[in-house]
């Protein structure tokens, strides 16, 4: 940042506080932002839940002092989202983009788009990065992605919900929004705090891209409007980009299934743990009592102070009756000669502890909607179970309620990969991509359902399916075994190939054989 623009900034910022320059105190304050500032304060509770980091417990001790000790939690929020988000997606998920004419059905018209769409998401990382974003779907309600191409190649950014802004209340979709990316400078040893606003927006037919930076001093507030060219990183940023030719935004937002009762006009998700906060707590709680109940109901003896006092030998060294590591006993306050030894301990209540949280995550199974049994606590940890859930299981009819929207949200993301690429011009002066553009219905995807299914069950099956006349074979391998098509066909030659009986030297020389 040049040494000019550094003072029109202070300018600004002094204005700001005297009022003649307009500051913006939160983002949500923007005039072209539609959606309730409470949406995102929900959104941050939700994101302590995921952290699983809460303010230290206060508490009195034995002398009525007030004392702070560490919350410790059982973070089931963070427990669940994984969960969910491993049953959505793994690295077993395989698309294709596909559209093949009437008279050749081999001929595949959209086989150079489904090319630059895997290559895109390979160069990307897609497979590894994108259960982990699932992730953070699950937990804070909404993700979006957009991709984009910097100086020609492959980029998709990860708009978690706390910096995804719709611009409207439109409660079916998300046409247009501001994703915010912040950032943080020292300037004269003081922290400066920087967000880009990035706004989509629909002028007409054309699709424009607005960018606006934003300074401030302090970390809870969005700041005053300052040049995109006082940051490094955005010197050759351009104000606005029009894109023409567009059937949908450049972004894809993507959020849990089902409706958001805490504002049933907003746009935005609920986190899959939003109505079971409660729970939540009540886990936590009964985890941290538990835990501090092991920590204060550690052996206790009592015995006399002389015993604590120790002796001196004839040299004058202290000799202590006790390791000084241990804490095991504790003044009786008696100074009278004698063992005056009492075992003061009591007994944890571990049973007690146990079967409540196991009750509490009955609960958090049924308000997360997941089977009965998925979750346990043994004392120490949190166990999951892996046991094969079956196809009318809840936790399986859940999971694909999600799926859905996550399949859509891919396919759309991978429409507008190609009209991105076809609007964008490479470092040769060429267009990325001159094919044509699929839709949604010319996109399969395929996720692995594995761990919901007891293979040798399923294949069991299929072969009586088969044998009852009511399955082909090239079905059972598909079925079945997983193949495609064409690896189905193959296997079944190979299958017959290895069943022909092989003819004897006399049937050879009367039937003839290779």
């Amino acid at each position: 940042m040049g040494i000019i623009q550094n003072i029109i900034n202070r300018f600004k910022q002094g204005g700001a506080r005297m009022g003649f320059v307009a500051n913006l105190n939160q983002i949500t304050d923007h005039p072209k932002i539609g959606v309730n500032p409470n949406e995102y304060k929900r959104i941050e509770i939700n994101r302590e839940y995921f952290r699983g980091i809460f303010p230290d417990v206060k508490y009195r001790n034995s002398y009525g002092e007030l004392l702070n000790r560490p919350y410790t939690s059982l973070n089931m929020a963070k427990v669940v989202s994984k969960t969910l988000a491993s049953m959505m997606f793994n690295e077993k998920m395989e698309f294709s983009i596909s559209k093949t004419s009437e008279t050749d059905k081999e001929d595949n018209q959209y086989e150079v788009a489904d090319k630059f769409v895997h290559e895109f998401l390979n160069q990307c990382k897609f497979m590894k990065s994108f259960e982990v974003y699932l992730e953070s779907m699950a937990a804070l309600g909404g993700l979006a992605l957009r991709p984009s191409f910097e100086n020609g190649k492959p980029s998709l950014s990860y708009i978690q919900a706390p910096s995804f802004y719709p611009l409207h209340s439109n409660t079916t979709d998300v046409p247009e929004a501001a994703i915010a990316i912040k950032t943080t400078r020292t300037e004269d040893n003081a922290i400066i705090y920087y967000t880009l606003l990035e706004f989509h927006e629909w002028v007409g037919e054309q699709y424009v891209i607005t960018n606006e930076l934003y300074r401030s001093e302090t970390k809870d507030e969005c700041g005053v409007k300052v040049a995109l060219n006082s940051l490094e990183e955005y010197k050759d940023l351009q104000p606005t980009t029009t894109f023409t030719g567009l059937s949908r935004p450049q972004f894809v937002y993507i959020k849990p299934f089902g409706m958001n009762n805490k504002d049933i006009d907003s746009p935005l998700g609920l986190s899959i743990y939003d109505n079971a906060r409660n729970t939540l707590k009540q886990i936590n709680d009964a985890y941290d009592q538990f835990n501090w109940e092991v920590k204060m109901g550690q052996r206790r003896v009592s015995v006399n102070d002389s015993m604590l006092e120790g002796k001196t030998d004839l040299e004058g060294n202290l000799l202590r009756v006790f390791d000084t590591d241990q804490n095991v006993y504790v003044s009786s306050g008696d100074d009278a000669d004698g063992a005056n030894i009492k075992d003061l301990t009591t007994p944890i209540r571990a049973n007690d502890y146990i079967n409540s949280i196991n009750h509490f995550l009955k609960m958090l199974e049924v308000e997360t909607s997941l089977s009965a049994g998925t979750f346990s606590f043994d004392g120490q940890s949190v166990k999951t179970a892996t046991e094969i859930v079956s196809e009318n299981s809840l936790t399986f009819r859940t999971r694909n309620s999600h799926l859905n929207n996550v399949e859509q949200g891919l396919k759309e993301l991978m429409v507008s990969i190609l009209e991105l690429a076809k609007g964008t011009i490479g470092i040769d002066g060429k267009h990325l991509y001159t094919g044509e553009i699929p839709s949604i219905d010319d996109i399969t995807i395929s996720f692995d359902d594995g761990i919901f299914f007891d293979k040798n069950a399923q294949l069991d099956y299929w072969l009586k399916a088969k044998s009852g006349g009511a399955a082909s074979a090239e079905m059972v391998m598909q079925r079945a075994l997983g193949l495609t098509e064409e690896q189905a066909n193959e296997v079944i030659q190979q299958i017959q190939a290895e069943s022909a009986p092989t003819l004897g030297a006399l049937d050879t020389g009367m039937y003839g054989g290779n």
